[in-house]
């Protein structure tokens, strides 16, 4: 009996081992494929522009006094005085932010004749504030009455838009648009065909970027402001199928 399952299971096996697949990698084949393909690789920029909506300002006020709770006492009384300001503008809280407060002491010169060290003659304070203008019509003025109230330094003044996402969207379409007319154009002078796109990554981000002032704009008389553009950049980089 066992010589009789013996003999029926012998032909089984070898068929089996006759029809069987050889085991192969199919990813890896697949892999393989993708990887000999003939492709070419482009980079394209993409801009956008629009007149902005808002402005940001840093400003604040320094002061020196004798002693340090004199000079912080002589910032802290401007600096309430321009928070309050900016409310009667209208300007909403979460706009306004205290983005920088110092305290230092002030000290003589190194006398080189006697060596005489330096020797604390003061104290200087300063308190910086970070304005969101929300309204370009009356930064003119908003700049003009904080001065008045004491305001002494203006460490930036930047413009931008309230919603970026629109100009960041054309941005990007751009940059494809410029690389897919790079990838034809240099397909047709190759003689090839482009096929799929088998990559897009996007490069660093889009951002905003610095615009030439092409516009310009008096937001107020005692203050001249030069609008100009806001400007987005993005940049992308596409690989593209080549079809010999």
């Amino acid at each position: 009996m066992p010589r009789l399952i013996a003999g029926i299971l012998a032909p089984l096996l070898v068929s089996a081992a006759l029809v069987a697949p050889v085991p192969a990698p199919v990813a890896a084949q697949a892999q393989a494929q993708e990887d000999i393909l003939a492709r070419m690789s482009v980079s394209g920029r993409g801009e956008a522009a629009a007149v902005p909506d808002m402005a940001t300002i840093r400003l604040g006020v320094m002061a020196q006094e004798e002693t340090a709770a004199e000079a912080l006492d002589a910032t802290s009384e401007v600096a309430g005085r321009i928070i309050a300001r900016l409310e009667s503008f209208e300007i909403a809280a979460r706009d306004v932010q205290t983005s920088g407060l110092s305290l230092q002491p002030v000290y003589t010169r190194y006398d080189r004749d006697n060596g005489k060290p330096p020797e604390i003659t003061g104290f200087r304070a300063s308190n910086q504030v970070t304005v969101r203008v929300r309204d370009l019509d009356i930064l003119g003025d908003v700049l003009g009455a904080v001065t008045g109230d004491g305001a002494n330094t203006l460490d930036g003044l930047s413009f931008g838009v309230i919603d970026e996402t629109p100009l960041l969207d054309e941005a990007r379409r751009s940059a494809v648009a410029d690389a897919r007319r790079k990838a034809e154009l240099y397909a047709e002078a190759a003689g090839v065909s482009l096929g799929r796109v088998l990559s897009i990554d996007e490069q660093g981000g889009a951002r905003p970027m610095p615009m030439p002032m092409a516009e310009m704009r008096m937001a107020a008389d005692s203050v001249p402001i030069a609008q100009g553009e806001t400007g987005y950049s993005a940049q992308v980089s596409m690989v593209f199928e080549i079809i010999q």
